[in-house]
């Protein structure tokens, strides 16, 4: 691990409500530099309004958001943190982009809408299509790719501004089951190869638990937060509790059974 630990996200009795419900309890987490955190929780349990809060897209209606050390209220250096949302599952396809061209959408902040890259923005592009593995289909339509395949492009596009921080809401929805493995060995290929730390919600705690670093475990307030070895051995009792039905623990191996929930 590193000598010095930085926080790059830190939550200090962060509270969120909707109208009259609350949607987060007091959350207190500080997520460390080059972690790969799986958020889990069941439906409506706040997970995507933390990535909104974290994101800025919501205000904190009380306590305390750091980003990369600085209150989120003074922090500018968004491009620093990429987002991709469940976009595999309602692109239109028919829209008409290459992978080429989306991937180099994403320099338009640093750019300016009309400005042109150079060649080091050129090969900036080029490297992020490459390290989700579709270096092949660089010039191919984005409407004629796989879902899966989108997503990538969208990751890809969410690195190319050169991110320290990666959040993911739920990637693998409209991923084709047989995918979603070597989805997650891409994710994990950045957290450890490229240092970046991720953050990512998820309904796959079962296949991913072999590649997260830690686990957040939210229903409105925070009941876990640890790593994985260690969500690994929490009793069925205190899950069922968290969950509000029971769910059974799988054990951990590093053969096709991963460990993680099941309902």
């Amino acid at each position: 691990m590193n000598e010095k630990v930085h926080p790059i996200i830190d939550m200090q009795d962060v509270s969120y409500k909707y109208e009259k419900e609350n949607v987060l309890e007091r959350i207190n987490i500080t997520i460390n530099e080059g972690v790969f955190l799986a958020i889990v929780g069941p439906n409506g349990s706040g997970k995507s309004t933390m990535l909104k809060l974290i994101l800025g897209l919501l205000k904190a209606q009380s306590g305390k958001i750091k980003l990369f050390g600085k209150d989120i209220h003074k922090f500018k250096e968004w491009q620093r943190i990429g987002f991709v949302s469940q976009k595999a599952n309602s692109f239109n396809t028919g829209f008409p982009a290459t992978v080429y061209e989306v991937v180099a959408s994403g320099l338009t902040k640093k750019l300016g809408l009309f400005k042109f890259m150079n060649t080091e923005d050129k090969h900036k592009v080029l490297d992020a299509i490459d390290s989700v593995g579709l270096i092949q289909f660089k010039n191919r339509n984005i409407g004629e790719l796989s879902g899966g395949q989108q997503q990538r492009v969208f990751i890809a596009r969410a690195l190319v501004s050169d991110p320290k921080l990666l959040i993911l809401d739920e990637p693998t929805v409209g991923v084709d089951a047989q995918h979603v493995q070597s989805f997650y060995d891409m994710l994990e290929e950045l957290n450890k190869n490229r240092g970046i730390t991720l953050l990512l919600v998820t309904h796959d705690i079962g296949t991913i638990s072999d590649k997260v670093t830690h686990v957040a475990c939210m229903n409105k307030s925070l009941h876990f937060h640890g790593e994985t070895a260690e969500f690994e051995r929490l009793d069925k009792d205190k899950m069922s509790a968290f969950y509000g039905h029971d769910v059974h623990i799988l054990s951990h191996d590093h053969d096709h059974h991963h460990g993680g929930v099941k309902s």
